[in-house]
C-alpha cells in the first residue's frame, strides 16, 4: 500500500505528464491563434508561456470558483465552467507582454483551446482516460491520513444490466482487458448468480443494499393502499420503498457512501441516490466535486465534447441499424440520444470523480452504479457493437479505479457485480400489432389503463438535476423545470384509480391490477372475466400467467397446462419448463408477495434465439423470465472466493455474501442480537408496521 508520505513525492511520471499537458496546451493555443484574428502574439514562445502562466493562475483561481459554485448551486456551475477558464486565460494573457487579446477573444480562445487540447490529449493517450486519472490522482495525493489506515476499504462497482454470458464472452475475446487481466492473473474470480423474479434494478438494489427483495414486484407497480402507481426511480417513490425496508443496518451503514443508486444502503453519505434526493434538495459536497471537475482544465470541454460525440454516435448507430435492417430493432429517438449522452458521458465521469473523492476521505465502503451498458442495450440489443463498446468503456473505468486505489490513504479492494442481466427481442406491440393493455381490454371487454413508457433514463438524469441542484432561487427554478419535464414521462397512469384495471409493463413482465384495497384470486378473475386468463395464456406472445387461487395456492398457467408452484404438481404441460429449473422457485416467491399483482403475465421465450417480447418499447429488456436477464455477474478478489456459496439465487443472497466480505475485512463483527444498530432514516412519517409491511 502507498504510504501517506509517498503520495507527496514528485515522481518522474508526474513530471513527464505535466510536460506533455503543457506541450498540448501550448500547441492548442498556437492553433487557436491561427484561427482567431483577435489573438495575436509576436513570438510562438508566447503561447508556451501563456500555457504555463494560465496553469499557475488556475491553481489559485479554480478552488475559489469551485467553492462559489458549490455554495450557489448547479445554476452557477455551468456559467463558472464557461467563464472561469476565460478569466484564467485573460489573466495569463495580461501578464505575458508578447501576446494580446480582449476578454471576448479570450473567452472564445479558452473554448477552442480546451476543445483542441482535449482532442490532442485523446490522440496522445489513445483515447484513454489518462487525463481524468491524472486530475483525480492529484486530489488523492492531497488526502489526509485516516485513523485506521490498516483497515482495507471496499469499492462495490455495479455494472448495471450486464449478463454473465455477455461479460464472459467479452473476457474471452479480449474486449475488456482490465477484467481479463484480473482473472487470468489469478487475482480475481468470476461467478454467476441468479437474479430473483422480478429481475429489475429496484428489486436487486433493494436486496443487495438492504438485504430483502420483498415488497418490489416489478420496476413499477400499483400500490393498493396509496391507490396509485409507484415508480422505483422516482425520488418520492424511492423514499417510500426504502422507508418500508430500511432497518438502519444496510450494507453501507458503517461509514459507507452510496453513489448513483436507487437506494442508500443506509449510507451516511449519498450522492445522486434516488431515495435521498428529496431529503435534502441539493448536496453541497456533490456540487463541489462536480464544480471541481467542470472548471478543471479541459474538464468542461471534455464532458461537453464527449456528450456531443455520444449524440452523434447514437444517431449514426440508429441509422446504421435501419440501413442494415437489423432485427430486432426499435425506433431510437433524439430524446434517447440526449439521455445517453448524459448517462454515458457526464454521469460516468462524475461517478468516477465522486468515488475518487470518497477514496480521498478514506471511506470504508463505496457502492456505485454505472448504467452505461444497460442504457444502450435497452435500445440497441445486448450483443450489438454499441452495447459492447459501452462495456469496454466500463472496463476502462475499472482500470481507472484500480490506479486511483493505489494512491488512497487506505488499501481498497474492488468487487464488481451486476444487478441483473438482459434479454432481447422485438417488442410485444411491434410483433403482434397490439400492446398488452389492448389484449386485456379485448378479453375483459372494458377499458384498461396502460402504463408502459420506458423511464429508466429519465430517472438517472433527474438524479443529477436533483442532487446537484441547489436551494438558490434561480437554481431551484431550473431544477423544478427539469422535474416537470421528467414527471411527464413518469406520470402516465400514476394516479390510476377508480374501477378501471391497470396494466403495467416492466420489460417482458406484465402486471394486471384491479384497483382496490385487496388482491383478486384466480377464481374471482375467472368469474368476472371468463376469457381473461385462458385468453392470455393462449396468446402466442405470452409464455404463462401466474396468480393465487382463493385458497392461497400459487399457479403458473400456460396454453397447454398449469403447475402448482407450491408442490410442483403439473397438469398437462408445464408452462415453466422452457424457462429453466430455477423458474419455479423464483416465481413462487414473487407470486406469494403481498404486493404482487392480481395477475403476472410473462412473455413467450423463443428456445432457438432466446428472444423475449418486452411489453415496453425496448429491444433489450429485463424483468421477467427468459433469456439471459436473470444471469448476473459477481467478480471478487481470489482470497474472498471461499465466502461464496455454491449457488447464489436472489439479490438478498448477494447481500449476505457482501456482508461476509465486510466482516472478513474487519469492517464489522458478525451480527448478533446484542449489537447496537443505528436508527433507520425516517424517510416517511406515514411508514409504520413491521419490516416490509409499512404503509405509504
Amino acid at each position: 500500500m502507498t504510504t501517506p508520505g509517498s503520495r507527496f513525492r514528485v515522481r518522474s511520471a508526474d513530471v513527464g505528464r505535466l510536460l506533455v499537458l503543457w506541450g498540448i496546451s501550448a500547441a492548442a493555443l498556437w492553433a487557436t491563434g491561427a484561427l482567431l484574428p483577435g489573438l495575436s502574439a509576436s513570438t510562438p514562445w508566447a503561447y508556451v508561456l501563456v500555457a504555463a502562466v494560465s496553469g499557475v493562475i488556475g491553481l489559485v483561481i479554480r478552488p475559489v470558483l469551485v467553492e462559489v459554485s458549490a455554495r450557489i448551486g448547479w445554476a452557477a456551475v455551468l456559467p463558472v465552467a464557461v467563464v472561469g477558464q476565460a478569466i484564467v486565460m485573460q489573466a495569463a494573457i495580461s501578464l505575458v507582454p508578447a501576446i494580446d487579446a480582449d476578454f471576448w477573444t479570450a473567452l472564445a480562445a479558452s473554448w477552442i483551446a480546451s476543445a483542441l487540447a482535449t482532442l490532442l490529449a485523446w490522440f496522445a493517450t489513445a483515447g484513454t482516460d489518462d487525463a481524468l486519472d491524472a486530475a483525480l490522482l492529484g486530489r488523492l495525493r492531497q488526502a489526509a491520513e485516516v485513523p485506521d489506515p490498516d483497515l482495507p476499504g471496499v469499492v462495490f462497482v455495479q455494472l448495471d444490466g450486464v449478463p454473465f454470458p455477455v461479460l464472459r464472452w467479452a473476457i474471452q475475446s479480449g474486449a475488456v482487458p482490465t477484467l481479463r487481466r484480473w482473472l487470468t492473473s489469478g487475482d480475481y474470480a468470476m461467478r454467476e448468480w441468479t437474479a430473483q423474479f422480478p429481475c429489475t434494478t429496484p428489486a436487486s438494489q433493494l436486496g443487495i443494499l438492504h438485504g430483502t427483495v420483498d415488497g418490489v414486484p416489478a420496476f413499477r407497480w400499483y400500490d393498493r393502499e396509496a391507490g396509485r402507481v409507484l415508480v422505483a426511480n422516482r425520488p418520492e417513490d424511492a423514499r417510500v420503498i426504502e422507508a418500508r425496508t430500511s432497518d438502519g443496518h444496510g450494507l453501507l451503514w458503517d461509514d459507507g457512501a452510496s453513489i448513483s443508486n436507487l437506494f442508500s444502503g443506509d449510507a451516511p453519505r449519498s450522492f445522486l441516490t434516488m431515495s435521498r434526493v428529496e431529503v435534502r434538495r441539493g448536496s453541497t459536497e456533490t456540487r463541489r466535486v462536480a464544480a471541481w471537475f467542470l472548471v478543471s482544465p479541459g474538464g468542461f470541454a471534455r464532458s461537453f465534447s464527449r456528450a456531443l460525440a455520444e449524440i452523434v454516435r447514437e444517431r449514426w448507430q440508429a441509422r446504421r441499424q435501419l440501413r442494415r435492417a437489423l432485427d430486432p430493432r426499435m425506433h431510437r429517438s433524439w430524446t434517447f440520444a440526449v439521455l445517453r449522452a448524459v448517462t454515458n458521458g457526464l454521469l460516468r465521469d462524475l461517478n468516477t470523480a465522486l468515488v475518487a473523492e470518497e477514496m480521498r476521505r478514506g471511506s470504508r465502503s463505496v457502492y456505485v452504479d454505472y448504467v452505461d451498458y444497460d442504457e444502450v442495450a435497452h435500445h440497441a440489443g445486448m450483443f450489438r457493437p454499441e452495447s459492447l463498446a459501452a462495456l469496454d468503456a466500463l472496463d476502462q473505468v475499472l482500470g481507472s479505479l484500480e490506479r486511483l486505489a493505489e494512491h488512497a490513504p487506505r488499501r481498497y479492494r474492488i468487487v464488481v457485480l451486476s444487478d441483473h442481466g438482459q434479454s432481447q427481442g422485438r417488442p410485444f406491440a411491434d410483433r403482434y400489432g397490439e400492446d398488452l393493455a389492448t389484449v386485456c381490454q379485448r378479453l375483459m371487454r372494458r377499458t384498461v389503463q396502460s402504463v408502459d413508457a420506458p423511464v429508466e433514463g429519465w430517472g438517472r438524469a433527474e438524479a443529477i438535476a436533483g442532487d446537484v441542484g441547489a436551494t438558490a432561487p434561480l437554481a431551484g427554478r431550473l431544477v423544478e423545470r427539469f422535474d416537470r419535464r421528467a414527471a411527464r414521462e413518469y406520470d402516465e397512469g400514476r394516479d390510476a384509480g377508480g374501477d378501471e384495471p391497470v396494466v403495467l409493463g416492466s420489460g417482458n413482465l406484465g402486471l394486471l391490477y384491479l384497483p382496490g384495497p385487496r388482491r383478486r384470486s384466480l377464481e374471482e378473475l375467472s368469474a368476472g372475466w371468463p376469457s381473461l386468463v385462458p385468453g392470455l395464456a393462449a396468446h402466442p406472445g405470452v409464455g404463462f400467467v401466474a396468480g393465487l387461487s382463493q385458497d392461497g395456492v400459487p399457479w403458473a398457467i400456460g396454453a397447454d397446462g398449469r403447475v402448482d408452484l407450491r408442490t410442483g404438481r403439473v397438469e398437462g404441460v408445464d408452462p415453466l419448463a422452457v424457462f429453466g429449473e430455477h423458474a419455479h422457485r423464483v416465481l413462487t416467491r414473487a407470486v406469494c408477495m403481498d404486493e404482487a399483482p392480481d395477475l403476472y403475465v410473462n412473455s413467450t421465450l423463443d428456445p432457438h434465439t432466446t428472444d423475449v417480447a418486452a411489453f415496453e418499447d425496448l429491444v433489450g429488456a429485463h424483468g421477467g423470465l427468459g433469456g439471459h436477464q436473470d444471469s448476473a455477474v459477481l467478480v471478487v478478489p481470489r482470497d474472498l472466493v471461499d465466502l461464496l456459496p455454491e449457488r447464489i439465487e436472489g439479490a438478498d443472497a448477494v447481500h449476505r455474501v457482501l456482508v461476509l466480505i465486510l466482516e472478513r475485512l474487519g469492517h464489522r463483527r458478525p451480527q448478533d442480537a446484542s449489537e447496537e444498530r443505528p436508527a433507520p432514516l425516517d424517510l416517511s412519517s406515514r411508514a409504520d408496521g413491521p419490516r416490509g409491511k409499512r404503509r405509504v
